[in-house]
């Protein structure tokens, strides 16, 4: 039975007839109401009536199942302005001249790409990969519209492999707006001119906005940051990168402490220590008897480890607790100068870090702000990734973080 359409949501049209194919297509054909167009050459509202255009078929949102398509003879309207009185077709509200698909289905498209690959919606669709590839580069932006963001309080910068194991970085920046992480731009590279770049793009009214970027370590992150926003904007080492060096020189020390006790202990002593580098990670309040007991038996065999453990969570506790930078600058500083007195180096190369970006890391005790959103932006993305099997363009990226985070309720 043919599907009756009195109303099929498109703005200003009549629908004057409809018919169903034997392949069940439905082909609904309709008038547009609009009167008149811009003329291609002027740019003015013209409206003398020229001829009829070639008749125009264009997918629509199916309907029970079947296969919808919008059929409609555009009007020409010829410009009386201009040399050689031009026509131009009229240009409805609820479709691209270039494309092959209403509006409202393009979004539907959009829709179903949310979680989902360009392979699996052209099947559900019935349509080719092209034309989803196609509907992305029409309706989704390649950058961002500045215009509707109001500020930027928060910019946050991190990077990303485009492929694993080949440091393709690409770098995403970020902020936050109502509580929801939104991506800036997919920068190309991770050079010092191309961040400094995109800094000086955003416009002067949100740039002025800016009240904190967060980093980590890399200085073609915080140099264009400090050269482009200079001191009214806190810099801000995130504090998971500045535990992550830390404990990376404590797992130095204990991958060579392990080794000197393998060579010195007996097998079954050795054994006695098993899983230590799962029970030095973890927080001490949250370890089980038996694994104290392990962890007591490692320092009993090594002092030098005993007392890195120890600083590594002295430090931990400075980052914890609810202080000042004043007092933070004061606690780190005994911390820096009680490693010095001991005899451990583990720690070395991290002092010569810590000092180096000793304002950019007490930054964090202002107001106690960290990259978290941009961590949990980078793994969404990274899941992105292997979801679509790789993609390796920094538009086509930036175009599919936005369907995806925009979420269900976007407009394009």
């Amino acid at each position: 039975m043919t599907a009756f359409f009195s109303s099929i949501n498109l703005p200003n049209i009549k629908i004057t007839d409809q018919e169903t194919l034997d392949n069940r297509d439905i082909i609904v054909r309709v008038e547009c109401l609009e009167n008149g167009t811009h003329c291609k050459c002027c740019g003015k509202h013209i409206i003398k009536r020229h001829s009829l255009n070639k008749i125009i078929r264009l997918k629509h949102l199916p309907s029970c199942g079947d296969d919808v398509y919008i059929e409609s003879q555009l009007v020409r309207y010829q410009c009386i302005d201009c040399n050689g009185s031009p026509t131009t077709t009229q240009k409805p509200s609820w479709y691209q001249s270039t494309g092959l698909c209403t509006d409202i289905y393009a979004k539907h498209i959009i829709t179903e790409l949310i979680n989902s690959t360009i392979s699996d919606v052209a099947s559900k669709e019935g349509i080719t990969q092209d034309r989803v590839n196609s509907i992305i580069k029409r309706y989704v932006p390649t950058e961002i519209d500045w215009s509707k963001i109001k500020e930027i309080k928060d910019l946050g910068i991190d990077e990303i492999a485009l492929k694993k194991g080949h440091k393709d970085f690409v770098v995403i920046i970020s902020t936050k707006i109502n509580g929801k992480a939104v991506v800036l731009a997919v920068l190309k590279n991770r050079k010092k001119d191309t961040v400094k770049k995109f800094f000086l793009s955003i416009p002067k009214h949100l740039a002025e906005t800016v009240e904190n970027v967060c980093s980590d370590m890399y200085d073609g992150f915080i140099n264009p940051a400090k050269e482009v926003f200079g001191s009214k904007v806190n810099i801000i080492i995130d504090r998971f990168h500045v535990a992550k060096n830390y404990r990376s020189a404590m797992e130095t020390l204990r991958k060579k402490e392990m080794r000197r006790l393998k060579s010195e202990l007996s097998e079954g002593d050795y054994k006695k220590l098993k899983n230590i580098m799962w029970i030095l990670r973890k927080k001490h309040n949250e370890l089980g008897d038996e694994e104290k007991e392990t962890l007591n038996l490692l320092f009993k065999y090594s002092p030098l480890l005993k007392k890195a453990y120890n600083f590594q969570n002295k430090l931990t506790s400075i980052f914890n607790q609810p202080i000042s930078q004043k007092q933070a600058k004061r606690k780190i500083k005994q911390w820096i100068n009680a490693v010095e007195k001991s005899e451990l180096t583990c720690f070395n190369t991290f002092i010569k870090t810590l000092n180096k970006l000793w304002n950019e890391i007490l930054n964090y005790f202002i107001n106690r702000l960290n990259s978290g959103f941009v961590e949990g932006l980078n793994n969404k993305i990274k899941v992105l990734k292997r979801r679509c099997y790789g993609i390796f363009n920094t538009e086509n990226l930036f175009q599919r973080i936005s369907i995806d985070f925009a979420g269900y309720g976007a407009t394009y």
